[in-house]
């Protein structure tokens, strides 16, 4: 039985200031809706994504911000991370992990993540290999995103 990721609840302090961020960034409002006073909703889609996101008030007790390493996956790093610059999203710059392991971790700095299996360097993957160039952004409330640029998916996927 194939089970597919739909929905991810996002820990927002404000929605309508998550919400103008989001579509800003091209996400198309699926929904907004306020239940009650106490329960309100936006549901967005990342574009071209099947899997969406969801925030609002009476969601979820997680600190807003606590959300980090949401990958949104991309064929062109470079034309991505220009697409969100226009829309006035800050993106750090397009980065390699010279260890050529899965990154993780976020933050906006150019950093060695010593230690943690990972080397940061400055630019795409020298040879441009699928899954190997990553570039990050944050939301109003610190919620942590990584574009990562994947042209040909791994066996099995």
């Amino acid at each position: 039985m194939d089970m597919k990721l739909e929905l991810f609840v996002l820990p927002v302090s404000d929605l309508n200031r998550a919400r103008a961020f989001y579509e800003r960034a091209g996400f198309r409002l699926d929904l907004a809706k306020d239940v009650t006073d106490d329960f309100k909703v936006v549901h967005l889609t990342p574009p071209g994504s099947e899997a969406s996101i969801i925030f609002g008030e009476g969601l979820t007790t997680a600190p807003p911000g606590s959300a980090q390493g949401l990958y949104l996956i991309v064929t062109d790093i470079e034309q991505a991370r220009a697409q969100l610059v226009d829309r006035g999203v800050e993106v750090s710059e397009v980065f390699h992990d010279g260890k050529g392991i899965f990154f993780h971790g976020h933050d906006a700095g150019e950093v060695v993540h010593k230690g943690q299996g990972q080397e940061r360097l400055a630019g795409p993957h020298p040879e441009r290999a699928s899954y190997g160039s990553y570039a990050t952004f944050s939301d109003p409330d610190g919620n942590g995103w990584v574009l990562q640029e994947i042209t040909q998916r791994a066996p099995g996927r």
